[in-house]
């Protein structure tokens, strides 16, 4: 099945269970501090950020509603990526100790074990779903080229590559039923697009600016997207398509340690997620208006964050722990 020597691997076939992520599940011990709301202002001092309007960062009440962490298990070998294809559906993508990806999912009343898709992974890899029980799944392979395999309803496809020059893990967005959008950061470290119409992949486009991580990307509504990444002085950067053009690339300040992870609930609604100081998950939010400041999550990532809405009231985000398993916590 997996035969290109690009991704030739000996777990070949989709596995039940995984024997080399299979792992037991830790007590919170392992993720000290999982349910710590502190201040800010104890690891970013005033001045680390562009504008006054992100100088401050409080706790807002609402971050009583998160979860406690809650330890998932595996050896992960990168940072998470996850989709949803309806409600209370959740697929977790994750590289593992032998550079295959591996899956697990949540089906609403329990999580599966973790099944091996294969591949010979050079990153993370990245999610999305476009339709009912479809899926598709990006990361780069030993060429440093882009890779993809989808699950279709029923079965998962051999492997694809479609080009490129990577130096980052991929992101991938859907505005619309079979329509994909890629991002990508190149070897001049700008950001490069790359999608799917429905009948064809297109060539890359470059979008410009100076990427010191991977991009993460989202979309809320038709022909919208939103591309966000850390850029010079670890800073949060955000890049949009409003149907038409692409803005400017917006500096939103921060001072991140990781990738970002990126969801939306509703129309012109998002939130941003990363790992901050001391490994703590950092999380900001637009309400349609204004950007929030900066909110503290607790947690020690080992890894960025990957998140995801099912529905307007519901986000879940993913990362790996100092133990090297997978941590979720999630907000009704």
């Amino acid at each position: 099945m997996y035969n290109n020597p690009y991704f030739y691997c000996p777990y070949s076939m989709p596995q039940t269970i995984c024997p080399v992520l299979e792992d037991q599940m830790r007590g919170f011990d392992s993720f000290e501090d999982y349910n710590s709301f502190e201040n800010f202002d104890l690891d970013y001092e005033d001045g680390l950020f562009d504008g006054a309007r992100i100088q401050q960062l409080p706790v807002s009440p609402l971050v009583n509603r998160w979860s406690r962490w809650e330890n998932l298990g595996g050896v992960l070998t990168s940072a998470p990526a996850v989709s949803s294809w309806a409600p209370n559906r959740l697929d977790t993508f994750v590289r593992g100790t032998d550079n295959a990806l591996y899956h697990k999912w949540w089906n609403g009343s329990r999580w599966s074990d973790w099944e091996s898709l294969g591949g010979v992974l050079t990153s993370a890899p990245a999610a999305v779903s476009w339709g009912n029980n479809r899926i598709d799944v990006f990361a780069r392979g030993t060429d440093n080229a882009m890779w993809h395999i989808f699950w279709n309803g029923s079965r998962w496809s051999n492997w694809e590559s479609l080009g490129g020059v990577l130096t980052s893990a991929p992101a991938v967005s859907s505005w619309a039923p079979n329509r994909l959008d890629t991002f990508v950061r190149g070897t001049d470290n700008a950001l490069y697009h790359k999608w799917w119409n429905g009948s064809r992949w297109s060539e890359w486009e470059n979008l410009g600016g100076r990427l010191t991580s991977d991009p993460d990307a989202v979309s809320w509504g038709n022909n919208r997207i939103d591309v966000f990444a850390r850029g010079e002085g670890n800073r949060l950067y955000h890049l949009w398509w409003n149907g038409s053009r692409w803005s400017r690339w917006e500096d939103l300040g921060g001072r991140l340690t990781s990738e970002p992870g990126v969801s939306s609930r509703a129309a012109n609604r998002l939130e941003v997620f990363a790992r901050g100081a001391n490994n703590r998950l950092i999380t900001m939010s637009w309400n349609g208006s204004r950007w929030s400041n900066w909110r503290n999550l607790g947690g020690n990532l080992t890894s960025g964050p990957a998140a995801v809405s099912w529905n307007r009231n519901r986000t879940d985000v993913f990362a790996r722990g100092r133990n090297n398993s997978m941590w979720h916590i999630w907000r009704d």
